[in-house]
């Protein structure tokens, strides 16, 4: 019974093609993570360049990958590589974006004239934002292509976001403790830790996720996680408007943990895409795989991209100017290219391992290649695909509204009112109600367990 389950498609994995999977995740994190949390900070801080600018840059980047990355996702679902329809793309890409990456933080760019610096971080951030593209989009494509079983897709997601969160909390925490090391300064430890205690709930959480899933249900578990997550804001903002957050540390970083657990939820969501592509195979009997992560790379970077283009522009506005205030992190240029070369090359092997690790059983190359007109369509036609996509685009804009913000929260005491109540309104306020939004956003979303076996079995019978 289970050889012929397996010949349906509903293929169990080895936890060594699971973890090969997911340090996929794990090397990508390492980079995205650093341009995520340091990049704006990078730019205003030791190059100098004007927030306005690095506002614009940002969003200018992120319009151009929201075209960019269906093109991407076109190509790969269009084509079979020998090495793997999606595979090939992790050491193709991998290897470019190694270099991308290193190069984005180059020591010498410090000495250039003004515009200069304003041309290189222009050119240096599209390179890397396109390059990365072509390994996250196939990458997010390979976990359709492992298996059609839930329970194992439920699994496959919770190892690889358990890799992403501890590519997170590498990045987070040890960026600016080797930035500290590197210019051979004290360590501010209170910084490093609320910079990434929020990625502890994905260790505990996401292992226990068939069992969590079982006992409060796909929906229960989304809204008991949103709850935990909006509290946690909640405390947050009342430690900074009415107490002293450098007494407080305890309960800060209690809090910062429950807004962990909310954000969650945005790691959960890669486990409706699987869900989306069944839903299109059964509805037009294409799988197509890289075009809905495409999609949903899209949509992810608009949440991504909408953060850091209204961050730098609004605390500019107010007067709170990062490249004149008093830095939160060291700005010695070489330490921040050390650091970054660090996290690129590492991230290499983890990407050639997970080309190693990942077994590809269930692919289709489309009979009549598909048009971006034939995407419009799906994303018209489906919507489960629409809700998904629009969960993608808020709860990544609460995740990455605050993230350059948060290495001012604890030492809040040290900026003028204006700037205070700007980073209560990031770190806490705005990530608040946008977590309300999410659970609006999900409380729609139509496939249920029973539906998707339903369907998967349908498509099996069809291809039989």
């Amino acid at each position: 019974m289970a050889n012929t389950n397996e010949n349906k498609g509903f293929y169990k994995l080895s936890w060594l093609q699971r973890i090969g999977f997911g340090s996929g995740d794990l090397a990508q994190n390492l980079i995205f993570q650093t341009v995520a949390c340091y990049l704006m900070l990078y730019l205003t801080t030791v190059l100098k360049i004007n927030p306005a600018f690095v506002s614009g840059l940002i969003l200018a980047v992120r319009l151009i990958d929201c075209f960019w990355s269906p093109v991407v996702g076109k190509y790969i679902d269009n084509r079979n590589p020998k090495l793997g329809k999606y595979r090939t793309y992790l050491l193709y890409g991998g290897i470019p974006l190694t270099v991308a990456a290193c190069l984005l933080m180059l020591p010498q760019v410090a000495e250039w004239s003004m515009p200069m610096k304003m041309v290189y971080a222009t050119v240096s951030y599209t390179l890397l934002s396109m390059i990365y593209s072509v390994v996250n989009i196939p990458y997010g494509s390979i976990m359709a292509s492992m298996t059609r079983d839930n329970d194992e897709v439920l699994i496959l997601t919770s190892t690889r976001m358990v890799c992403a969160n501890i590519g997170q909390i590498v990045v987070q925490a040890g960026f600016p403790i080797g930035l500290a090391m590197c210019v051979h300064a004290a360590i501010n430890w209170d910084q490093a830790i609320f910079m990434a205690i929020g990625t502890i709930p994905a260790f505990i959480i996401l292992p226990l996720l068939p069992v969590l899933k079982k006992v409060l249900g796909k929906k229960g578990l989304y809204y008991t996680l949103l709850s935990i997550g909006f509290v946690g804001f909640a405390i947050l903002f009342c430690i900074g408007k009415f107490g002293d957050v450098k007494e407080s540390t305890l309960i800060v970083q209690i809090a910062k943990i429950m807004t962990g657990v909310g954000l969650l939820v945005g790691s959960l969501m890669w486990a409706l895409v699987p869900e989306v592509i069944t839903e299109s195979e059964y509805r037009t009997g294409n799988r197509p795989a890289a075009t809905v992560n495409a999609l949903a790379g899209v949509a992810f970077k608009a949440g991504f991209s909408i953060a850091g283009w209204i961050t730098p522009l609004v605390m500019g506005l107010i007067g709170f100017n990062l490249a004149s205030e008093e830095s939160a992190l060291p700005t010695d240029p070489s330490a921040w290219f050390t650091v970054t070369c660090i996290f690129a090359v590492v991230g290499f092997v983890l990407l050639a391992y997970c080309f190693m690790g990942s077994k590809e059983n269930i692919t289709t190359t489309p009979d009549k290649p598909v048009s971006f007109i034939d995407m419009f369509r799906e994303f018209k036609a489906s919507k489960c695909l629409q809700l998904v996509l629009g969960v993608f685009v808020v709860v990544f804009l609460a995740s990455f509204i605050s993230a350059p913000v948060n290495a001012y929260y604890t030492e809040l005491s040290k900026y003028s009112p204006t700037a205070q109540n700007a980073i209560l309104w990031f770190t806490c306020i705005i990530p608040a109600v946008l977590l309300i939004v999410v659970a609006l956003l999900i409380r729609q979303y139509p496939l249920t367990d029973e539906r998707l076996d339903e369907m998967n079995r349908e498509i099996e019978k069809r291809n039989a």
